[in-house]
């Protein structure tokens, strides 16, 4: 018996460590995707988010984590990971590029809020609207204009056009 452990136990060793890591890291690495992804979910619906939006958010999350996890196992393997990183680094551009307004209206609600050029309550004129400011969304502004309309304009239609804040009376 002492010899057949002698002759397996350096392949086990080369081969069998690796594997039992890579499940390791695959193991744990899905507990803490999950872990996060619950976080992420959970930050986002106390900040009020709309609960859809949460759980997508939280997939996303989920599912980004995991490719890493699986890279990083099929790593410890010995698996070369470069194709798979480039894939994935590929599919970014290409999410990146079919997200480029949404982004670019993200960008500009940042902006928004932190250069105020105008608060709630403000009457405005922007992105071919006149109205008085409800909120200052994520990607969009919403006014209520005089004609009892909600007029949505996108945060970078905004930032990329000129904005007349009307003065408040002062009475």
């Amino acid at each position: 018996m002492q010899g057949v452990w002698d002759k397996i136990s350096p392949y086990v060793i080369q081969y069998g460590v690796p594997f039992v890591t890579a499940i390791l890291i695959f193991v744990i690495g899905k507990w803490a995707a999950k872990l996060l992804s619950r976080v992420v979910e959970k930050t986002l619906e106390k900040a009020k988010v709309h609960k859809t939006l949460a759980s997508f958010t939280k997939n996303i999350v989920y599912y980004v984590i995991l490719i890493f996890v699986a890279i990083a196992a099929l790593n410890k393997v010995g698996i070369e990971t470069n194709s798979f990183v480039a894939l994935v680094g590929a599919a970014g551009l290409a999410v990146g590029f079919a997200l480029q307004g949404s982004l670019a209206n993200f960008a500009a609600g940042v902006m928004i809020i932190l250069f105020q050029p105008f608060e709630v309550g403000d009457t405005i004129e922007a992105g071919g609207a006149i109205g008085v400011v409800e909120e200052i969304q994520m990607f969009n502004t919403i006014l209520s204009a005089s004609d009892n309309k909600r007029v949505i304009i996108p945060n970078a239609k905004i930032t990329s056009d000129k904005v007349v804040v009307h003065q408040k009376s002062k009475t």
